[in-house]
């Protein structure tokens, strides 16, 4: 069967993984078992992939990054630098517990910035944006934007990644699509272009 992903020589890709038309994966970065990652991608160098992850269409994996066994990442995600996932709430290297791992939702169009952690068993809604160093410690709405140790929201982004300025009608314009976005009951929903 002829291979359509690129993978570096010193790339190791275990058995038993599906990697879509396009993916390219880097220096010293390992695939493990079972691992799904879709059309585009582009793994950086160091990067771990865990057993069963799943990874969608166009995901951007920057160097250094761990994603482990429960994360789910829809398409168009950005992983930023040596940002880690993880996956038991109460580790313990005497303990097994390979039995309560979290499933952590990291839905389509979110970014998480250079060295964010993101504690398991969360959901990261579409296009929100998680600041470089966060902990992510509980769910992040659509659009939110994060930041700091635990994490808190500090504003909402566009999808295109623009801070939004909401007037007294609840309504914000991406100043680079120029598409419209409507603020209500703590909720954040693009309504179109102007």
């Amino acid at each position: 069967m002829e291979q359509n992903f690129f993978a570096h020589p010193s790339a190791v890709i275990d058995e038993g993984c599906t990697i879509g038309n396009g993916t390219k994966i880097w220096h010293f970065s390992h695939i493990m078992p079972r691992c799904m990652i879709g059309q585009n991608c582009n793994i950086g160098q160091n990067v771990v992939v865990s057993p069963e992850v799943t990874l969608g269409n166009n995901v951007k994996v920057q160097n250094n990054v761990s994603i482990y066994t429960g994360v789910i990442c829809e398409d168009d995600v950005f992983l930023g630098p040596s940002m880690v996932f993880t996956n038991v709430i109460n580790p313990r290297s005497a303990v097994v517990r390979k039995d309560q791992y979290k499933t952590t939702w990291v839905r389509r169009g979110a970014s998480i910035g250079a060295n964010a952690t993101i504690v398991c068993g969360v959901e990261i809604g579409a296009f929100a944006f998680i600041g470089a160093g966060a902990v992510v410690t509980k769910n992040v709405p659509a659009f939110a934007l994060v930041v700091g140790n635990p994490a808190r929201q500090t504003g909402w982004m566009s999808e295109l990644g623009h801070k939004l300025k909401f007037d007294a009608d609840g309504k914000a314009t991406c100043p680079e699509s120029g598409e419209v976005y409507h603020l209500s009951a703590g909720q954040v929903k693009k309504m179109g272009a102007v």
